[in-house]
């Protein structure tokens, strides 16, 4: 769901969450019911059957790891309609697997006083031709931002900046070609912003325009998923683009436009190991709010920064990722990439660029869709991140 910087609080610990409320019921439940998480073959922990028969509702836990916001915790309760291995049955058009429809009602906090709420839901509609996602989120979110075009290198000048608002978000699509899905969006946002204190030297302000604002966005989504899998694609594709134009036609104080574009592509070099790449852009024009600008480190671009720490009106980033499946359920990744931010794409430099690497472990916890438990140490220009979550970052 789009939102401002303050979005990234649960990304990646919502994904953790089924296998962390697992692993939590599992060491204090009775030998006869962890049995249900039992491999037949090795005798190891493995949640497969048991997410495929999964129906009604499930709570589960989320854990924040988002160094802008700080250590926090949550949890949201999920409705399952039906379960995966029910909706499997559905076939889709293209041969592939209807997703089950699912609900969400939740909210999580953290250290610093950030808190969310949010309720929403996924459908799918006439055997997976139709989807739609939807939800409103509530929220205050306490963090360090530090301003717009902030240049690598140079001493950095942080605000205690504090948002709160409401968001509303709906997204409908419709399959028009094998494996090709596009659709309309809307999403309404009413925030609030204010800093505690006085700004030090050279720190942001806040313009009056955004001290209390609506804005609202009417745009489109695309995207072409040609991957063999979902959880752990090991050859083929993923193309995603969005945009969103804000006008007061539609209840927006500021009119501004905002594109994001994502390829994903994936390759098997051998049997348990393969190379997975990702390129993106971003690009905001018009008079657009601090909050809307493209984000550096968010949605793993790139590991290695907090979210927030860069951020402008151009945004590229790249990024490849060496996967190895090793032995007792145990893999490991080692991940590199450089990007950038600039307010033209004229502006960008050399010395300029924002690289970034590291290493992670995974623990496989479904072996029937390999999904994996991931742990992400990733190093940046400006410092280092810890990720956590389930699946893998792209």
């Amino acid at each position: 769901m789009p939102s401002p910087p303050f979005r990234s609080t649960a990304a990646g610990a919502r994904r953790a969450a089924a296998a962390l409320w697992l692993v939590v019921l599992a060491t204090s439940a009775h030998a006869g019911w962890f049995d249900k998480f039992k491999d037949p073959d090795d005798g190891a922990f493995d949640m497969g059957d048991w997410l495929l028969d999964q129906r009604g509702f499930l709570p589960m836990p989320i854990i924040i790891t988002e160094p802008a916001v700080g250590f926090g915790a949550g949890v949201v309760a999920t409705f399952f309609r039906e379960s995966i291995r029910e909706a499997a049955s559905r076939k889709t058009e293209d041969g592939r697997l209807a997703p089950p429809d699912i609900y969400a009602l939740g909210g999580a906090a953290t250290e610093n006083g950030t808190w969310l709420g949010m309720a929403g839901g996924m459908v799918n509609f006439d055997q997976g031709r139709y989807r739609w996602r939807g939800g409103v989120s509530r929220m205050s979110v306490n963090l360090d931002f530090f301003g717009i075009g902030r240049i690598p290198g140079r001493s950095p000048v942080s605000v205690p900046l504090q948002m709160e608002g409401t968001i509303y978000f709906g997204e409908g699509m419709r399959r028009v070609a094998k494996n090709i899905f596009v659709g309309p969006r809307f999403q309404y946002r009413r925030l609030s912003a204010s800093l505690e204190g006085t700004p030090p030297p050279g720190g942001f302000q806040i313009p009056p325009l955004d001290v209390r604002s609506n804005s609202a966005a009417i745009g489109m989504h695309l995207q072409r998923d040609l991957r063999d899998s979902t959880f752990y694609p090991t050859k083929g594709s993923l193309f995603d683009f969005t945009d969103d134009f804000f006008d007061q036609a539609w209840g927006s104080r500021r009119e501004y436009q905002t594109y994001k574009i994502g390829y994903n592509g994936f390759r098997e070099i051998v049997p348990g190991q393969v190379f997975a790449y990702r390129l993106m852009g971003c690009s905001a024009n018009g008079i657009v709010p601090f909050y809307d600008l493209c984000l550096y480190g968010f949605n793993s671009d790139l590991r290695g920064y907090t979210t927030g720490q860069f951020q402008n009106r151009r945004m590229f980033a790249t990024q490849g990722e060496y996967r190895l499946t090793w032995q007792k359920r145990l893999g490991f990744v080692a991940f590199g990439g450089v990007g950038g931010t600039a307010r033209t794409w004229s502006e960008f430099r050399s010395d300029q660029l924002l690289p970034a690497g590291g290493v992670g472990l995974r623990f496989n916890l479904d072996k029937k869709n390999h999904i994996n438990y991931r742990v992400d140490l990733g190093f940046g220009r400006e410092g280092r991140t810890v990720s956590i979550g389930v699946g893998e970052a792209f």
